[in-house]
């Protein structure tokens, strides 16, 4: 990124820690509505009522964040704390933006194992219900822009016959290779530049070492996690949250082929809290503490979900921080966009790929529940009702469908 920021623009470090804080807790207890959503939010906030930046320069950093794996949204609002007041500005921005939905959802893992009764037990399965809905809307939504001709379509097509030969984490890596492999092959570079700038005050040699960490820890951590359950538990989720493209809902496949295959995390908890994480604001990745509070080995609890937390966003932010120095000059090459054009297309092909399994498969068990799938697919394609209130209609499906049993 440039040191200087171009006429008009504030300058990086204008602000506070405390300052970021308050706009990006804001930001955690209302923003509803999945990453997309959240970068609506966050510009409405921060560029149009606050005026921290420009359009073009928040432009830019969007698309830095949408390129690279991670978490997109909370990987913009690390970039916008750090550029309004520096490192501690970052660390208050994800604090802020995460903690609220990682709370929620840490007490919702606490609580719904005493839920007893029918209702309970159709309320929870309406969550699992409901995934099926919010899976089919985000892939519906990514198709058509990640997918909108023939050849990238095929691409998507070709990523769901890799898994169904190869399942698993290591099929979604050669899926998303070769569909990267086939973007370079195949596609002319169509990504328009958005222009602008950003300010960061990230040196290269702090980048190097950020891309050192990341690089490092990706390989050493499948080394050291026979070592102990904690390094184990770090090491899943820091390679769900390293190899994510695409957006929050892309991480379903890799934790479930990480957990749920495994056996450390039945179906039918992976999908309740799933559904759960869409009724609360902020980020889909703190889905991660859900997860690791209900594991069935140590560590678990409150220390399961730190871990989790820390592991799956940690790679989010060291390549972010790696690459912000250079993005300027790496975008500009065609050869780059049109590999990920075609690594986008193929995390399409992955996530249609989960949502027949385990999504579809695990919470659909008959014509009922298919019913009230669909009902909530439709509320959210059409009605475009949010998502926190379609979750809530679901577990009150669930429940009814339940009594009437």
């Amino acid at each position: 990124m440039t040191n200087q920021p171009p006429p008009g623009q504030p300058q990086a470090g204008a602000g506070s820690p405390g300052e970021v804080f308050v706009a990006f807790l804001k930001l955690g207890l209302t923003s509803f509505g999945g990453p997309i959503a959240h970068l609506g939010y966050f510009r409405d906030e921060l560029v149009i009522r606050r005026k921290w930046l420009s359009d073009s320069a928040y432009a830019d950093l969007v698309a830095l964040c949408q390129f690279l794996p991670g978490p997109a949204s909370s990987q913009v609002g690390f970039a916008l704390g750090m550029m309004r007041a520096g490192w501690a500005g970052a660390l208050a921005a994800f604090l802020a933006f995460t903690l609220p939905s990682a709370l929620l959802l840490l007490g919702f893992a606490l609580t719904a194992a005493n839920l007893q009764g029918p209702a309970a037990s159709g309320a929870l399965n309406g969550l699992k219900i409901v995934a099926v809905a919010i899976i089919a809307h985000a892939l519906w939504g990514m198709a058509r822009s990640l997918c909108p001709d023939r050849l990238r379509a095929s691409i998507a097509a070709g990523a769901v016959v890799v898994l169904a030969i190869l399942p698993g984490a290591s099929g979604m890596i050669f899926a998303i290779l070769l569909g990267a492999l086939s973007g370079l092959a195949l596609l002319r570079g169509t990504v328009p530049s958005t222009g602008g700038a950003v300010v960061m005050p990230v040196t290269r040699g702090m980048a190097s070492a950020a891309l050192i960490a990341f690089f490092g820890l990706l390989a050493l951590l499948p080394l050291l996690a026979g070592q102990s359950p904690v390094l184990a538990l770090i090491d899943s989720f820091y390679r769900a949250g390293a190899l994510v493209f695409g957006g929050g809902h892309v991480v379903l496949p890799l934790l479930q082929a990480e957990f749920v295959a495994t056996g450390q995390v039945t179906a039918d908890d992976f999908l309740a809290g799933y559904g759960a994480a869409q009724a609360v604001p902020g980020p889909l990745f703190t889905f991660a503490a859900y997860l690791g509070a209900v594991m069935g080995s140590a560590p678990t609890g409150i220390t399961g979900a730190g871990l989790a937390l820390m592991a799956i966003f940690l790679p989010g932010f060291l390549l972010l921080a790696g690459v912000l120095p250079f993005w300027d000059q790496f975008r500009s090459m065609a050869r780059a966009q049109t590999l990920m054009q075609g690594a986008n297309a193929a995390v399409v092909g992955i996530l249609g790929a989960a949502l027949y399994s385990p999504v579809f498969t695990s919470a659909i068990g008959d014509l009922r529940e298919f019913a009230l799938a669909l009902t909530c697919f439709i509320l959210l394609l059409l009605w475009k009702t949010p998502p926190w209130i379609v979750v809530i209609l679901a577990a009150l499906g669930g429940t009814g469908l339940a009594l009437a049993a």
